[in-house]
């Protein structure tokens, strides 16, 4: 206990039995989950065809979605966070929306937008004959669609934590803006865009009510991990609480890397 603990004296029993009560709250379902894992047979449901194809096209979809993520969250990140513009607000607020948005409701809206009868599916359809909802490409917009918001966030974050003034300092030495953003803002931003990575890539392997949506729930082609979830749940619940321990899995490691490598990295360069 430290000098300034000492002195505050203990915490209060009416304010640790409801944080108490809170974390009880948070860890009765997950631990209740590890209890129902059927162990004994847990190698031969791992390699039932069905949570491999699953698996196989999550992982997929999810990697390309973060590369789609990366190509266009970089450069919006770098504008909000260094560029003055006007209308930069609502376009923060815009990149926000999805992170509050009922998943469902972003893939209505992506039907809306992509459908063949859709703003910009209808007249790619016509013209065309592309037609996107329903395909594995489907899968890879919506999972890009709810992880963009954490990606930006988390870069834009790192670069407002970086120091401008090296920015000034490579300005004045003859470096053009573009060289400035390569050379000494991105790198300086490294932690928070690994952490972006991590965390949008997560979100995407969990995309479920977007997806199911925009891109349907068929085996092989648009059925990703929380779909087949969904679909087990109904006829096979062990399978089920697997493909989910799995993504628990997941979900626990992505906490541990960023807690561990690039979370403590990125206070320290914000610090520096």
């Amino acid at each position: 206990m430290t000098r300034q603990e000492a002195a505050l004296g203990r915490a209060p029993l009416r304010l640790v039995l409801p944080a108490v009560l809170a974390v009880t709250f948070l860890a009765v379902p997950l631990l209740a989950l590890l209890v129902r894992t059927p162990w004994s047979d847990l190698g031969v449901r791992l390699t039932d065809p069905a949570i491999l194809d699953a698996l196989r096209l999550s992982v997929l979809t999810s990697t390309a979605a973060v590369v789609l993520v990366t190509l266009v969250g970089v450069p919006l990140s770098w504008l909000l966070a260094r560029a003055e513009f006007r209308g930069r607000s609502l376009v923060r607020a815009l990149v926000i929306v999805p992170l509050v948005l009922p998943p469902v409701v972003g893939g209505v809206a992506l039907l809306s937008a992509f459908g063949r009868r859709g703003v910009v599916g209808g007249p790619l359809y016509d013209a065309f004959g592309i037609s996107l909802p329903f395909t594995t490409a489907a899968v890879v917009v919506a999972h890009a669609f709810v992880a963009l918001p954490f990606f930006v966030l988390s870069v834009e974050g790192a670069l407002r934590a970086t120091n401008r003034e090296y920015d000034v300092v490579a300005a004045t030495l003859g470096a053009s803006r573009w060289t400035t953003f390569l050379r000494v803002s991105l790198p300086l931003a490294g932690p928070g865009l690994l952490a972006g990575l991590v965390l949008s890539w997560a979100r995407a392997l969990g995309e479920f009510g977007a997806t199911i949506t925009f891109a349907g729930n068929y085996p092989g082609t648009t059925r990703t991990m929380p779909n087949a979830i969904y679909v087990a749940l109904q006829s096979d619940p062990d399978a089920a609480i697997v493909l989910s321990v799995i993504l628990m899995v997941v979900s626990v490691a992505v906490l541990a890397l960023l807690r561990e490598r690039w979370f403590d990295q990125a206070v320290q360069g914000a610090r520096g």
